[in-house]
């Protein structure tokens, strides 16, 4: 694509009228592009990313800081729930970063859950050469648009809860029960020991996870089981 098409997209889409759009497509170029295209001047966006982060993480704590009274813990839930790589990455593919991402072959060919943090990974640098392009104000009327605003949502769902908080509400009110977890299996040496759990409800297995530790795989078995409940609503 052209400094033009770009250009277009940044006005048309982004709403941002870059004076450098080489910024822009720095933001959208990836590091595998590089080493398919070695005569490119282009850089790649990992450093722009790491601009964006953090511009990203300030504006989202201005703003809960600023209107929202809860205690410091709570806030840190609900800004992680916003900056996730699901939640930047979502917002990301409601932009239609794909269309205009320089990627190599092989990275487009990736399972979607890279495909989801390439999004996010991108999302952060577009912040970044906002940033740079046109300052603070400009940037954070950008995160205000596309990430503050899916914040009541959040707060609707439930969805900045961790997974067995989120598990324990849900099952209380739908079942009347609270969730038990039982080590199902431990494979592997004691310095890699990786566990599978298993969360019943009403004595029924309702999730099985696995992971490195008996709380991350109580998690994991914690999220399976709310798409259980998910599917059913």
């Amino acid at each position: 694509m052209s400094q033009k098409d770009y250009a277009g997209y940044a006005r048309d889409v982004l709403n941002v009228e870059f004076n450098d759009i080489n910024q822009l497509i720095v933001a959208f170029t990836h590091r595998s592009y590089l080493n398919e295209h070695k005569k490119s001047s282009s850089e790649h966006n990992e450093r722009l990313e790491f601009l964006g982060d953090a511009v990203l993480e300030l504006v989202v704590t201005e703003y809960l800081y600023t209107n929202y009274s809860e205690p410091e813990g709570i806030l840190t839930n609900w800004r992680s729930a916003l900056v996730r790589t699901e939640s930047i990455g979502a917002a990301g593919g409601k932009l239609n970063f794909g269309e205009y991402l320089r990627l190599s072959r092989g990275e487009k060919q990736g399972s979607e859950r890279a495909r989801e943090q390439i999004l996010a990974n991108t999302f952060e640098a577009v912040i970044g050469a906002i940033y740079l392009d046109q300052g603070y104000d400009a940037s954070k009327e950008f995160i205000s648009k596309h990430i503050l605003s899916t914040l009541d949502e959040i707060l609707k769902t439930g969805s900045w809860m961790d997974p067995k908080s989120r598990l324990q509400e849900t099952a209380q009110s739908v079942d009347g029960e609270t969730p038990s977890y039982k080590v199902m299996n431990e494979d592997g040496p004691d310095h890699d020991k990786v566990f599978t759990i298993g969360v019943f409800i009403k004595n029924e297995l309702r999730g099985q996870g696995m992971g490195h530790s008996k709380q991350a795989a109580q998690q994991a078995a914690a999220e399976e089981a709310l798409k259980v409940y998910d599917a059913k609503s």
